[in-house]
């Protein structure tokens, strides 16, 4: 769920004004909105009655675990042939000068309303119902996508005088290297959908 304009948001605070304090308001608009947005794919698929037992799932569930298959298949196509043409949000640029609030809020905005996290979201808790799973069994997810979201403060707290070297190059990378992350994030994902 970090991957393309959430992970460079986190790079560009830490290289901001308030690193620290606009960085983790950030991390836990990140936090809260991968708990919140699990959740609701999660509750969705019980009430469309997806669930199953982790030996036997549903039928539905097997349908519906094909659907974010195919999904996330045509998004790794769409970021395929997209890649030549893809650039940063214009808006990726206002950050460097942003407040912990305006952090906060993007961090929850930007795994709410992304196409690409949408579909994540939905995958792993449509999967977790299918396969008769509790919510509870999403939180290493969600740990893991606040971490990531973290890892760029983390980096800067460890190492402060590297770290401002290497963010810029981090952030370039990702821009330029951003399709093929997204790509494979959702092969992974399919992957463990299959499975």
């Amino acid at each position: 769920m970090m991957a393309g304009p959430q992970i460079l948001s986190a790079i560009i605070f830490v290289t901001g004004n308030q690193p620290v304090r606009v960085s983790l308001a950030y991390v836990a608009g990140v936090a809260l909105a991968a708990v919140v947005s699990v959740l609701f794919w999660y509750l969705l698929a019980g009430a469309l009655n997806l669930s199953g037992s982790a030996s036997q799932p549903s039928t539905a569930g097997h349908i519906v675990s094909l659907v974010l298959v195919g999904l996330l298949i045509l998004a790794s196509i769409k970021a395929f042939l997209g890649r030549e043409t893809a650039e940063p949000p214009k808006w990726l640029a206002s950050l460097q000068d942003a407040g912990w609030q305006h952090a906060f809020r993007l961090g929850v905005l930007l795994i709410l309303l992304m196409p690409s996290d949408l579909v994540i979201a939905a995958t792993t808790g449509a999967h977790l119902q299918s396969e008769g799973h509790a919510y509870s069994d999403a939180l290493p997810f969600i740990g893991l996508t606040a971490l990531i979201a973290a890892l760029p403060i983390i980096f800067f707290l460890l190492f402060r005088r590297r770290a401002s070297v290497a963010m810029p190059k981090v952030r370039d990378w990702m821009n330029a290297n951003s399709a093929f992350v997204n790509i494979a994030v959702y092969v992974i994902f399919i992957v463990l959908i299959l499975a």
